[in-house]
């Protein structure tokens, strides 16, 4: 019988990146190379365990642009190119290394992996992965929860409350056409709390959400067990807070397990590493070099000189680096059942695309995780939040601190000098979008596309993705120009809007360009919502 819990989180999200007035846009390379990595690895992960009668539990958050981006025809077919394109150059890998024993071997098994990578999303899940996901959702296998609609570092949004009422009804009722309920869970985007935020997810029908380490420790009154179990807001929605322990150990590539010597290294790719003119058919059309996804080297340590990838090695090390988190989550059960007077759970989230993307064996590492806690132990057992909140009639109420999982642990990297011009500008679109909603009561057809394309331009806008690039410092451009043409866009309609001449041609443009959320609801701009801190019935 278990004595204690894991909770696997993995947060699955892309900023809205769809360029239809490009015919190949390097960007949305993105956006394929994470379905390729990570979202068909993690599938083919969790398909084996079902077909094994391996159990499991896990939680999945698709961001809603994420999801939009899934369901979309354009973007669909464009993969199809994309991993054609990768098909071939493998087939060609395999002949032009067939001097060399090892590579070969390797080209051979890329060669293998994105053919299948190909069968699993056309054939299998019918070109739509969603279907993948609310499959496992309706076995009980993974808990799928939400996002705010475009990843808004809602802290900063706080001037504008019915700006953040957007961001969770976006997100819930595009979570609702998907998967057909309300999301019972939600990431807060970049995991920032700000205390009062509680009761706009409990307004929409959010059960719980997730907190950086100190959005609990730091919270008030003082936590009873740590961050070994969930905390009622004063609001009825349950906080769950990260584990330092059990994340550090598969996110840091220092200390943790995907610095080991025997994993493939992420950098040497053949994109870089071939003659130009080979590699030039297979990259973007503009004719950068990019990672097309085939390395063929290990990180063997600090060194420029890599080994050969030895894929068996790898297997090794992701199977023991399995067993050892296994070994520490039984010896911290061990631990905390001696101090608590209940089952303790530890809650594990992580960026989804570390899995496969970043960290290459990641996926195989989940799969010997929950075989062998499946086989090997009884102490541990994998669990869903939901699941655990069903456990306890009671739970200790706590106001979490404001926090964020950002370096430093606040609003540093979304708040910083290189990227804090963007505010003034998404304030101000984002009170006429309010005054605007309240202004048009009664709308006609033509306002009502125009309302709810301004709704679109301010949520896009609002993506943390932005003022993320411009602090790390890639795509640089690109972010601000993001953030630019949604401003200007959004201008550009209130301004015609607001003198009644309203440019039908320059709407329908950018209605096929920005395209997300299709049925948004911009009305929710007129609603103030319960203030904080007051609990709506």
């Amino acid at each position: 019988m278990a004595r204690g819990y894991l909770a696997l989180v993995l947060h699955a999200h892309l900023p809205f990146i769809r360029h239809p007035e490009h015919d190949s846009f390097l960007e949305e390379n993105w956006f394929f190379e994470a379905i390729t990595d990570t979202y068909i690895p993690l599938i083919n992960v969790f398909d084996n365990l079902v077909d094994d009668n391996v159990d499991f539990r896990i939680t999945v958050s698709l961001s809603p642009t994420l999801l939009n981006m899934l369901k979309d025809e354009l973007l669909v077919s464009r993969f199809r190119k994309h991993i054609d394109k990768l098909i071939s150059l493998a087939e060609l890998e395999v002949s032009r290394t067939r001097s060399d024993e090892r590579v070969n071997k390797l080209a051979i098994m890329y060669l293998e992996r994105f053919r299948k990578t190909k069968t699993v999303f056309f054939e299998k899940y019918g070109s739509d992965l969603t279907r993948a996901f609310k499959k496992f959702q309706d076995m009980g296998k993974v808990e799928v929860i939400t996002s705010c609609a475009t990843h808004g570092f809602l802290p900063l949004m706080d001037l504008y409350k019915p700006a953040i009422r957007a961001q969770v009804k976006v997100a819930v009722d595009t979570y609702k056409e998907i998967f057909g309920a309300i999301p019972k869970g939600m990431w807060l985007p970049e995991c920032a709390y700000q205390p009062g935020h509680d009761e706009i997810l409990k307004e929409f029908g959010i059960g719980y959400f997730f907190v950086e380490t100190h959005g609990i420790l730091y919270g008030s009154p003082r936590p009873k067990y740590g961050v070994q179990s969930p905390y009622l807001c004063p609001s009825g929605v349950a906080a769950f807070g990260r584990d330092m322990e059990s994340s550090k150990a598969v996110w840091s590539a220092k200390e943790g397990y995907p610095g080991d010597h025997s994993y493939r290294d992420y950098y040497r790719d053949v994109g870089f590493d071939l003659d130009y003119e080979y590699v030039k058919p297979f990259i973007n059309e503009c004719g950068t070099r990019v990672n097309v996804g085939i390395k063929y080297h290990r990180i063997t340590g600090e060194t420029d000189n890599k080994d050969i990838y030895d894929r068996q090695k790898a297997m090794d090390s992701a199977a023991s680096h399995a067993g050892n988190f296994m070994f520490n989550r039984e010896k911290q059960v061990d631990h905390l059942v001696t101090v608590m007077d209940r089952e303790p759970i530890t809650v594990a989230p992580y960026d989804a695309e570390l899995f496969g993307h970043w960290w290459f064996e990641g996926p195989e590492w989940m799969e010997f995780l929950f075989r062998k806690m499946h086989f090997d132990q009884d102490k541990v057992k994998t669990i869903i939040p939901s699941e655990y909140l069903r456990k306890y009639d009671k739970f200790p109420v706590l106001t979490p601190s404001a926090s964020s999982w950002g370096y430093k642990g606040y609003n540093e990297v979304w708040l910083d000098g290189c990227n804090d011009w963007i505010y003034r500008h998404l304030h101000k679109i984002a009170e006429l979008m309010i005054a605007s909603a309240k202004n048009y009561t009664d709308p006609g057809p033509l306002e009502t596309r125009v309302l709810k394309q301004m709704a679109r331009e301010v949520l896009l806008a609002q993506a943390s993705d932005w003022a993320f690039i411009m602090k790390t410092g890639t795509f640089v451009e690109y972010a601000v120009s993001r953030t630019q043409d949604h401003v200007m866009r959004f201008l550009a309609l209130h301004g015609q809007l607001k003198n009644g001449n309203i440019d039908t041609g320059f709407l329908e443009e950018i209605e096929g360009k920005d395209n997300a959320f299709k049925n948004i609801d911009y009305k929710v701009y007129a609603d103030e919502g319960a203030p904080c801190g007051v609990s709506r019935a």
